[in-house]
């Protein structure tokens, strides 16, 4: 039996550093929903990354909040797919936003996707590596200007390359 939480529900599990592997469309990974320039089977994405990345990368999966080093990263520099190493965001677009997982106001050009997300019940705009298709986080319409967007990412699913 499949529970679909509804918002509040699903916001009391995150709190509660529940950390439950969400699968993409058809049993897949995000890999497969679509064709992204880096490709690599399931056995060389579990080669390559740590459990922790391919929970979240690979399976759609949420990091505890305040558990990446990342939400606390001060310096200039880039944040990069821990999966591909596509540039994604700019240190001068990171804020901390009080939700414990780093976010930033806007991405790099071309570095990330974005699709429809119901998986707990209510709408969300998921954010995908648009080199390797690994799941990032999620973007709101709730942060500062000037674009007014919050994307909340997993600190996992980045590395950072100071300036």
């Amino acid at each position: 039996m499949t529970i679909e939480p509804d918002r509040r529900s699903a916001l009391a599990w995150l709190a509660a550093g529940v950390s439950v592997p969400i699968l993409a469309s058809c049993g897949g990974s995000p890999a497969e929903a679509k064709s992204f320039p880096v490709k690599r089977s399931e056995a060389q994405w579990r080669k390559k990354l740590t459990s922790a990345e391919y929970r979240v990368l690979r399976e759609e999966a949420t990091e505890r909040p305040y558990s990446s080093p990342l939400d606390k990263e001060k310096r200039k520099g880039t944040f990069t797919c821990a999966g591909c190493g596509n540039r994604l965001y700019s240190s001068s677009t990171k804020y901390d936003s009080g939700t414990g997982w780093p976010s930033f106001w806007r991405p790099l050009p071309g570095a990330i996707g974005t699709k429809r997300d119901l998986k707990i019940g209510y709408p969300r705009t998921e954010v995908h590596c648009a080199d390797c298709g690994g799941h990032l986080g999620h973007v709101f319409n709730d942060g500062p200007q000037p674009t007014g967007k919050r994307y909340c990412m997993n600190g996992v699913a980045m590395d950072f390359i100071a300036a």
